[in-house]
């Protein structure tokens, strides 16, 4: 039996098509179910929250004004690169204490939900838009358009399928979003983000920090550059801080409340809708 030290990783964020450390230089270490160390994760600051919203803002315009189709194929892509590394998610799972079949069920359903996603891109806008009938000789068109950046607050459950579940409606509407990821578990949002950088994801339309919720989750629901949150953490204290900050600006602020990660109904073209703006539109007619 070897005696060697093993080199755990550091695992560092993703922020604007990169790979940086906490601006603060800090880490934070992650332990398993037996109080085992199994990684280093940057533990972020204020700074962090500010320096992933300007790439997530600059990103927008972009993303927003890409074709649904493409949108689509890139969300393709990012199951596609996520299948190829299948073995690699499961084994950080199982170092996190989730058994081998369990582990391997959340994999292959997050590479599923993102399948799910991408079909949509191009559907949901026939689907939630309208002609409206009206009294004058003009035609009046509702489609709907992404809000802009959101901010995902994520859980510590299913560290993986969570929190491509909550990515996956942001973007496939064309959003931009900054991702607090699991505080406990994060080691599998970040791995994604590898994942994102290889699947022709433009730089800064995902953003994904780690470290304590308690440290930036305030900062970042204030912050102006934010449209909308997107919040699972059940918490009461931490919905009514979300609901607070959010008041300040009118942001959208959206609390999904989850059991099962695993269940059919997360696959929901609503999702999409929740961070979307109704954009009428009026053109005459003609005599």
């Amino acid at each position: 039996m070897s005696d060697r030290i093993e080199v755990l990783k550091t695992y560092k964020t993703y922020v604007g098509g990169k790979f940086p450390r906490s601006e603060s230089g800090k880490t934070y270490q992650i332990k398993d179910v037996d109080d085992r160390v199994i990684a280093n994760v940057c533990r972020c600051t204020l700074k962090d929250v500010r320096d992933a919203m300007l790439p997530a803002r600059s990103a927008f315009s972009d993303w927003s004004g890409r074709s649904a189709y493409n949108r689509g194929q890139i969300l393709y892509r990012i199951a596609e690169m996520l299948e190829g590394r299948k073995d690699q998610f499961v084994q950080e799972l199982q170092k996190a204490g989730v058994k081998t079949k369990d582990a391997i069920q959340e994999v292959e359903t997050s590479i599923d939900r993102l399948i799910y996603f991408a079909g949509w891109t191009d559907k949901y806008p026939q689907v939630f838009g309208s002609i409206n009938p009206v009294a004058s000789q003009h035609f009046n068109f509702t489609s709907p358009e992404p809000t802009g950046t959101v901010a995902v607050i994520c859980t510590d459950e299913s560290p993986l399928l969570s929190v491509i579940s909550q990515i996956a409606p942001v973007i496939a509407g064309g959003n931009t979003c900054v991702v607090l990821a699991s505080e406990t578990s994060p080691m599998s949002a970040v791995s994604f983000g590898e994942v994102l950088h290889a699947s022709d994801v433009p730089a800064g339309v995902v953003n994904i920090l780690t470290g304590y919720r308690t440290e930036m989750l305030d900062h970042l629901t204030k912050h102006m550059d934010v449209n909308a949150v997107f919040n699972c953490v059940t918490d009461a204290e931490t919905r009514k801080l979300i609901d607070e900050n959010a008041s300040i600006s009118v942001k959208r602020v959206h609390h999904y409340p989850v059991e099962d990660w695993n269940d059919i109904t997360h696959e929901n073209p609503y999702l999409i809708l929740e961070f979307q703006e109704q954009k009428t539109t009026w053109h005459p007619a003609g005599i």
